[in-house]
């Protein structure tokens, strides 16, 4: 039988600006890794954003030659925080408007007119849902776990579990790792720098992405009064973007900066993996999609964050964990998503009603 006979899972991925759609066939092999995009347009309501993503749908079937008659399912990735299971809680890239959403009942409201009958529909973090997508790629027919890692504007952390599905949490917030503390006496006693969330113990997310680097460039740049950055009257941001760029060029500013962002993802990934115990250990995040940096920048990323793990580690894990990038990209969020939805229809008892009774029963409503 041909994948076209078979059932198909989508997958949306909603950014705050940009959304995505995916698709996997009932196998789990991937439709297309054509990437299929258009604007969430936020800015114009939980109507518009509803009528982008079911217009996603409608494109990626007409591009690959398919029928709603085929969608057995389909699978949202969605930032948190969440006041219960798909509903949005106040999320500070959206409209203020947006907190108390019941995105879940209205996307499947109207997938179902689109479809002609209810679509089955997951819900779940964008970020734990890019972690299936990965998972799926290094596990292969095993059963083993994963770890994801993806640092960007901010930092995305996964576990998948021997299922292929992510850790959510009792409350929806699990794996929110990149707001755990980083280890400041192992990374030179920096200071704790500050974090969008609010909290103030130095969150690794600060040490590790794009969102701290303008706090880690003042950090650093004392130490390189000579360079064009001390100077440079441009706007911090246009200095921060440009240090990736300058890194390729090993330039020592972004050079230092970059391996101490690799170090601090490093110790991180021994703290994770010290509770979670994964096989593989996949990182994410733009620093090492092959268009934007160099083989020799990505080599030298991935081997200090695995020589700033191994010896945090139990002996066993030493030899037997694997720290290697992610593929996917940026369709891993997408990907994920309709993986989600396969596995779950796949397992009735994690159905999206039944996870919403879980929620309500307890008293996660808002």
């Amino acid at each position: 039988m041909s994948n076209t006979q078979h059932g198909i899972y989508i997958g949306t991925d909603s950014g705050a600006t940009t959304s995505k759609t995916g698709g996997v066939w009932s196998d789990g092999s991937i439709i297309s890794t054509k990437l299929r995009q258009s604007s969430t347009n936020s800015q114009a309501g939980t109507a518009a954003v509803i009528k982008g993503w079911v217009d996603g749908v409608v494109g990626f079937l007409t591009d690959n030659k398919l029928n709603w008659d085929q969608v057995h399912g389909v699978g949202l990735a969605i930032p948190g925080p969440y006041e219960s299971y798909g509903v949005l809680g106040r999320a500070a890239n959206l409209p203020k408007s947006f907190e108390g959403w019941n995105f879940q009942a209205e996307y499947a409201a109207a997938l179902a007119i689109a479809a002609g009958r209810p679509v089955p529909l997951v819900v779940g973090n964008d970020g734990n849902y890019g972690g299936v997508g990965e998972a799926s790629r290094v596990r292969g027919n095993s059963r083993a776990t994963v770890l994801m890692l993806a640092p960007g504007s901010g930092l995305g952390v996964a576990y998948v579990d021997a299922n292929g599905l992510p850790l959510d949490g009792d409350t929806l917030n699990g794996m929110e790792g990149g707001h755990m503390p980083a280890a400041l006496h192992l990374l030179g006693n920096i200071k704790p720098l500050k974090c969008g969330c609010g909290r103030d113990w130095g969150c690794i997310e600060a040490y590790t992405t794009i969102s701290g680097l303008p706090q880690l460039l003042e950090e650093f740049l004392p130490k390189h009064p000579t360079h064009p950055l001390a100077t440079s009257p441009a706007p911090i941001k246009e200095k921060v973007l440009s240090l990736r760029t300058l890194a390729q060029k090993d330039d020592p500013l972004a050079v230092e900066i970059f391996n101490f962002q690799a170090k601090a993802l490093g110790l991180h990934v021994a703290s994770l993996l010290i509770a979670v115990d994964a096989e593989y250990v996949v990182i994410g995040g733009g620093l090492i999609d092959p268009e934007a940096t160099t083989p020799e920048f990505r080599e030298r990323y991935l081997r200090i964050i695995r020589e700033s793990a191994l010896p945090y580690l139990w002996p066993q894990q030493r030899e037997t964990v694997k720290v290697v990038p992610a593929t996917l990209g940026e369709l891993s969020q997408a990907i994920g998503a309709a993986l989600v939805a396969l596995y779950t229809g796949q397992s009735p008892g994690l159905s999206d009603k039944k996870r919403s009774a879980i929620a309500l029963d307890r008293g996660l409503s808002g």
